[in-house]
This record gives C-alpha cells, sequence and structure tokens, in this order.
C-alpha cells in the first residue's frame, strides 16, 4: 500500500482533492479531500474516508446521513495530484443540502442557478441544530 500512498503528490497541507463520481452514470456526486490516513483507510476498505477541512478530523461519507459511498475502484490522474472515486451512493444523496449531487447550481444568463431539486430536506437528514 506504501507504493500506492508515495506515488501521490499532497499539497502542503498533506491533501489531496478526491472527486467521487457514480460509477454507473459517470456523474460527478462531490469534491472533498483526503489526507494519507484517510487514503489508507479508503484503500483498505470498500467505503470511502475523507478528510474534513473544516472539522479538522476524518470524516467517513455517510457517517451522521448514512448516505456512504461504496468503493469499486480509485484512480490517479497523470500528475498524480487528484483522485477519482467510482462508487455507488448509498440513498442517492452525496450533498449535504439533499441532493444527488453537490454540483446542482449551473452558469445560466450571468449567474448561477439552482439546476437540481432537493431529494429530502436537510433537517429530515441530519436533524437540527
Amino acid at each position: 500500500m506504501n507504493e500506492l500512498i508515495d506515488a501521490v503528490h499532497w499539497n502542503a497541507d498533506g491533501l489531496v482533492a478526491a472527486i467521487a463520481q457514480d460509477v454507473e452514470t459517470g456523474r460527478v456526486l462531490m469534491l472533498a479531500w483526503m489526507n494519507r490516513e484517510a487514503l489508507e483507510l479508503t484503500l483498505s476498505g470498500d467505503q470511502a474516508v475523507y478528510y474534513s477541512r473544516s472539522r479538522g478530523r476524518l470524516w467517513r461519507k455517510g457517517e451522521q446521513s448514512g448516505h456512504t459511498q461504496h468503493l469499486h475502484e480509485i484512480r490517479l490522474d497523470c500528475d498524480g495530484d487528484a483522485i477519482v472515486l467510482l462508487v455507488t451512493q448509498r440513498g442517492g444523496i452525496a450533498c449535504h443540502t439533499g441532493r444527488q449531487s453537490c454540483f446542482y447550481r449551473r452558469a445560466e444568463d450571468g449567474a448561477w442557478r439552482v439546476a437540481e431539486p432537493v431529494r429530502r430536506d436537510p433537517a429530515a437528514i441530519y436533524g437540527t441544530h
């Protein structure tokens, strides 16, 4: 596993961009970050594990929502500075806003327009804070 980890070109913060993509449709679901430990855990299991910059800790996708990502394959880009995870998104929701994908806004007429509906109210997923 060290050979896999050592091939990654980590940024100055010790992180690498990780893109989750639906294995069936090819749709980009989200962009997150991984540190060395997150990548090791992901490589050794079948679930996506990321590093949360805002929380400053490992983040097992779906730990609160139950919307886990079952891992099928991991790819490293030609420069070694980005990872793609081919996943099955359990529950069909990858975004904390309750949408299928975090990329739900599109540039239209000089503004970002919502192009995808909420599948489930985030309050119902995470509770009220």
